[in-house]
């Protein structure tokens, strides 16, 4: 299997954002900010497709406009979660929109499919660059964060009082967010980032209370998810997304029936 070099870098992309989308999917299940995450990657769709129109490469538009539309968002404030409808019209809306685009470029539909499900065997070394860099960047900016996010996560009225802007904190948590959701869809694509962002995240939730290994365990469930479904569709010849939904799916159910037990 790793002979062919497609497949040595599917699994260095696929382990560079398996960690990144752990760790960051961890926070935004615990700001209860899913989807919002789930909103960005339809942001993302629309960008992408618009750079394709314009003959730039697809994931420049997507984390030009998913990072446009996380600082956006953030700029809501906490007042996010309670806005659920107009985040379900945004992501509608972008959806149509990137449609509209591929409409005028019919020939893009293979790499809209892509761009839809995920292509992770299409990475090559220029991407895989860019996804280590967005990786750096986003794990840096978290770790600056670390504390004040944190804080305003889990109680709000006290770290506001203590002087923490939680404007600020959205803001840059989602710009963070949107730098991952960017990277995920590259390996997922749009419509499954919750296998990647959220399914190992809240499933570690399920399993442990404590940060650190919470942290540990969601990029750990997140990375196996993304080798083992690599392997799997290698041997199989089925679609890598389908494999790794499919193991997040049942990694999920394991954390629940193992919470039950406890």
């Amino acid at each position: 299997m790793f002979e062919y070099d497609f497949m040595v870098n599917a699994f260095a992309a696929s382990g560079i954002v398996a960690v990144l989308s752990g760790i960051v999917g961890y926070f935004l299940v615990m700001r209860g900010q899913t989807f919002a995450g789930h909103a960005l990657s339809h942001v993302g769709f629309t960008g992408a497709t618009g750079a394709v129109l314009l003959g730039m490469p697809p994931i420049w538009g997507m984390v030009g406009f998913t990072l446009a539309a996380g600082v956006g968002m953030g700029a809501l404030g906490e007042k996010l979660s309670g806005r659920d409808v107009a985040i379900g019209v945004i992501l509608s809306l972008s959806l149509g929109f990137g449609l509209l685009f591929l409409h005028f470029f019919t020939a893009y539909a293979t790499q809209a499919t892509a761009l839809l499900f995920g292509n992770v065997l299409g990475v090559n070394h220029a991407t895989l660059v860019l996804l280590a860099g967005l990786a750096a960047v986003s794990l840096v900016a978290l770790g600056v964060i670390m504390r004040p996010l944190l804080f305003a996560s889990l109680q709000p009225e006290l770290a506001e009082a203590k002087g923490v802007s939680l404007r600020l904190v959205s803001v840059l948590f989602l710009a963070i967010t949107a730098l991952a959701v960017a990277a995920c869809t590259q390996i997922v694509g749009v419509l499954l980032v919750f296998a990647l962002m959220v399914g190992p995240a809240a499933a570690a939730q399920n399993v442990t209370t404590r940060l650190s290994a919470g942290l540990l365990l969601a990029a750990l469930f997140a990375l196996a998810q993304a080798w083992i479904g690599l392997t799997l569709a290698y041997y199989t010849d089925w679609p890598t997304s389908f494999w790794i939904t499919m193991l997040a799916a049942l990694v999920y159910a394991g954390s629940l029936l193992g919470r039950r037990g406890h």
